[in-house]
């Protein structure tokens, strides 16, 4: 199915091997370092700004970016590699993964050589943070329904609305915000609409924390009100947002993030029964044929990026099936704890049968108990984020020639 969708490409070339082998020695010094503790969903959950600077003094942020912006100059299959490191290994990422993922991206294509100039070098040194102007409180997936209004005022725009569910708000810098700049026509529902770079520290922004059940804190809700934006931060064509946020959530819906979110548990149970302290699943093969099918569809998308193919479609198909997969893989290993989520006491206490593996395996049970907590909180939102799987199902309809 994905060379129907985008043709294959191989990471296999010692040039390939090489960085995933640097990445993986970096991280193994950050965690040896006590640095870095694997967690998982970590492009979320995992807001780490001085991780960020450190990825960036080895040219890891910004990868894609020109050099006469500030960055490497790299390939996205070498930004591929790199990303996919250090999301197997549950890094702290959150900083840096809005402004890298898309915003850099979509600045190099729509962004006017000012704004090019005033944040990529930023972005590529871990300096510069973004999160993501989409969803409204009563629009879901529907972005053509969003509320939030531009109005046309003495130099600038005057912004008005509200966003919901807008990760790290509270950190970032900026965002770029989708708004109504004309009135709605109910037969070209995404006519009339138009992007802007909302400086979140600006009069009239308001940003409340929407905090989860477990107590963590990633979303927020956004309130605009009249908020000042200038005509040089205008992004992109007036009128021409839904085609630019469409080319933004191919980057945001099709990397490895949308099926590593819950590697780390996958990588823990799998410690676990090979130690011998969790009887092996009978379907625990099949997991790992859907992470490698997700990795090669989504390493030929990072190709499909590279050559500047459309991949809109095969987008949507890794983050549907990604994050089915990433959903599966917790409700997987939760059914082995019963309605306590929890291994066995004797796994925990290092007890075991008498043949247990002392510190180290209580070590090991307790990490996996306290992955599978994260992943039961984290879970829900799986495939909600950057689309449901009812939208991702019509866009793929649509790109298939079904509908």
């Amino acid at each position: 199915m994905s060379s129907a969708l985008v043709p294959p490409t191989t990471l296999a070339t010692a040039e390939m091997d090489a960085l995933r082998a640097e990445v993986r020695s970096f991280l193994s010094g950050e965690i040896a370092a006590g640095r870095l503790t694997p967690w998982i969903d970590t492009w979320l959950t995992r807001w780490d700004e001085d991780f960020t600077r450190r990825l960036a003094e080895r040219g890891w942020v910004g990868m894609t970016v020109p050099t006469e912006y500030g960055g490497r100059g790299r390939s996205h299959l070498e930004r591929f590699v790199v990303t996919e490191e250090l999301l197997a290994v549950g890094a702290p990422v959150a900083a840096q993964w809005v402004a890298d993922r898309q915003i850099a991206p979509s600045l190099l294509r729509y962004g006017t050589q000012e704004q090019k100039r005033e944040f990529l070098p930023r972005i590529a040194a871990g300096e510069c943070c973004f999160a993501i102007g989409m969803s409204e409180p009563d629009s879901g997936s529907d972005l053509a329904s969003v509320r939030t209004k531009g109005v046309r005022v003495d130099g600038g725009w005057s912004i008005t609305g509200t966003k919901v569910w807008t990760s790290g708000a509270q950190h970032a810098e900026a965002f770029i915000a989708l708004a109504r700049t004309e009135p709605l026509d109910t037969s070209h529902r995404h006519a009339g609409l138009s992007q802007f770079i909302v400086d979140l520290r600006s009069e009239g922004v308001t940003i409340r924390p929407i905090v989860s059940l477990s107590g963590d804190h990633h979303f927020n809700e956004v309130v605009l009100d009249e908020v000042f934006v200038p005509d040089s931060r205008v992004f992109g064509a007036l009128g021409n947002g839904w085609e630019q946020v469409n080319s933004e959530l191919a980057f945001e819906r099709s990397g490895p993030e949308r099926f590593l979110s819950s590697f780390r548990l996958l990588a823990a149970e799998i410690g676990a029964i090979a130690e011998g302290r969790l009887p092996a699943r009978t379907d625990l093969g099949r997991s790992v044929a859907r992470m490698a099918g997700l990795h090669a569809l989504s390493q030929n998308i990072a190709g499909a990026l590279q050559r500047g193919e459309p991949a809109d479609t095969a987008a949507a198909l890794v983050k549907l099936l990604g994050t089915t997969t990433e959903g599966d893989i917790v409700e997987a290993v939760s059914a082995r704890f019963g309605d306590e989520f929890t291994p066995r006491a004797s796994d925990s206490d290092g007890a075991g049968d008498g043949e247990g593996d002392g510190d180290g395996g209580a070590a090991a049970a307790s990490e996996l108990a306290d992955l599978l907590r994260a992943g039961l909180h984290q879970r829900p939102g799986f495939t909600l984020r950057g689309g449901t799987n009812e939208i991702l199902r019509g866009v793929i309809a649509r790109g298939l020639g079904m509908r």
